[in-house]
């Protein structure tokens, strides 16, 4: 036989013999993490001085750090039931604290829909959506029934633990029991940073951190200043806004300022403690390489910016978010930094992406991967549309707007009030040009724009 002849037919052989027996890749392991009132620069990855989250630092210098990540309404319960669904407000209807998703809705949420596809799935700490939580739909639940749940839980021997460090035991026995039994998604939601209910509103703090920072003084942010909520329109600059009303006992003077500054970032480093437990308990299992971790804050915070405390409004500290994509098995985005638009409503698609499975068509967001990746414009968000109408004034006056990174436009739906910022001039949004002869051009246009955004978000 021709020796050439011989080499060819033993080399096709071993490639047919290669080929029958490749596996394919499997699925990822998938961990969502989700914080609680984190706004976009309470890291320090993001350029905080003072706040120490190593953990959560060093995930995103081995990920994609989103840095124009925003959400799509700035309050938990909705802005949580646009992360499991993918939707707008103005789709999927959960406009309060009470309502629940449809037994249709729920099924197409991204944890369900991973289900069907054979995921194990678990979710530990706040769920957040309405009064009904699905618990007998997973395969593991450690959350409180209540929609805002207490800072601290008693246990069996009547000792106190901190939901945050309840968090870190779920997170524990679920891939104690599931780890290895791949793939699994697990949905986690943390209590903290948010402040606990009250009268006054606290930032109760696990006993280990409570002197850390003690060494530090924080600066005011320059819009604390009286000059700025002052220039608010009558409807708005009340003592009945909740934002003021919260403000008051927290950050009215520059003592209570350092005081709770501090303990909300001492409770956001409470969470990055859980987020390095998390992964030293991947490694330890062998699971690290093929899970999937992306963290999330569920919307922002006022800490004293135009003389407000919380969220609600279409102001930058409270509509940014931290965001982070850390994908172990692609060495190619490990450290890149993402300044395309990212919403909290690409989640889900983002999820069902990774793990294989169809996005369905009601979803209105987009997978982040393929955005950072793609060249297509159609994956390159100019803008996006922001509601907020739960409430209403005077407690909550109803906004809507839109956003862009250079500029933003924001009506007060129910007086006619309108702001318009020049973002790339103005970060701060100090100056309302809304009235600016100059900028009535711009002004009509972004009218324009939100008139269509409107109808297109429903």
């Amino acid at each position: 036989m021709n020796p050439a002849f011989l080499l060819l037919s033993l080399c096709l052989f071993w490639q047919s013999k290669t080929a029958k027996t490749a596996r394919p890749a499997p699925a990822p392991n998938i961990i969502f993490l989700l914080t609680d009132d984190q706004r976009h620069d309470a890291l320090g990855v993001m350029g905080n001085p003072y706040i120490r989250t190593p953990n959560i630092d060093q995930m995103a210098r081995q990920g994609i750090l989103f840095k124009n990540a925003y959400v799509t309404t700035s309050i938990c319960s909705v802005s949580r039931a646009s992360i499991l669904s993918g939707q707008y407000l103005s789709r999927h209807g959960i406009d309060d604290f009470a309502r629940d998703f449809s037994p249709q809705a729920l099924q197409n949420t991204y944890p369900l829909l991973l289900k069907k596809r054979g995921y194990t799935i678990g979710f530990v700490g706040k769920y957040g959506v309405g009064e009904n939580p699905p618990e007998k739909e997973f395969d593991f639940w450690a959350c409180n029934r209540k929609g805002q749940p207490p800072y601290e839980y008693r246990r069996p021997d009547g000792s106190l633990i901190h939901h945050t460090d309840s968090v870190a035991i779920g997170i524990h026995q679920f891939l104690n029991r599931f780890g290895k039994a791949s793939p699994f998604c697990l949905s986690v939601s943390f209590k903290a940073p948010h402040e606990l209910d009250g009268n006054p509103p606290t930032y109760p703090v696990q006993e280990r951190f409570k002197s850390l920072y003690n060494d530090l003084t924080i600066p005011q942010p320059e819009t604390a200043d009286p000059t700025y909520w002052n220039r608010f329109p009558d409807f708005f600059r009340t003592d009945k806004n909740i934002g003021r009303e919260r403000w008051k006992p927290l950050l009215s003077t520059n003592t209570l300022y350092q005081q709770t500054v501090k303990d909300y970032y001492r409770l956001v480093t409470g969470e990055d403690e859980v987020v390095g437990k998390l992964r030293r308990q991947l490694d330890s299992l062998g699971v690290a390489d093929n899970t999937v971790i992306i963290y999330m804050g569920d919307n922002g915070f006022c800490l004293g910016e135009h003389g407000l405390e919380g969220k609600w409004f279409g102001f930058e500290e409270s509509i940014r978010v931290p965001l982070i994509v850390y994908d172990p098995r692609n060495s190619a985005q490990k450290g890149r930094i993402e300044n395309k638009i990212a919403l909290n409503i690409d989640i889900a698609p983002t999820i069902l992406q990774l793990a294989g499975s169809k996005v369905p068509d009601q979803m209105q967001g987009i997978d982040l991967n393929r955005m950072v990746l793609s060249k297509d414009r159609a994956f390159e968000r100019q803008e996006f549309f922001y509601e907020h109408t739960f409430m209403g004034s005077p407690r909550l006056p109803k906004v809507e707007g839109i956003v862009r990174v250079d500029s933003k436009y924001m009506q007060y739906i129910e007086h006619g009030y309108e702001e318009l910022y020049d973002l790339k001039a103005d970060p701060h949004e100090k100056q309302n040009l809304a009235s600016s002869p100059a900028y009535q051009p711009k002004l009509e246009a972004m009218r324009k724009r939100y008139a269509v955004l409107k109808k297109q978000v429903k």
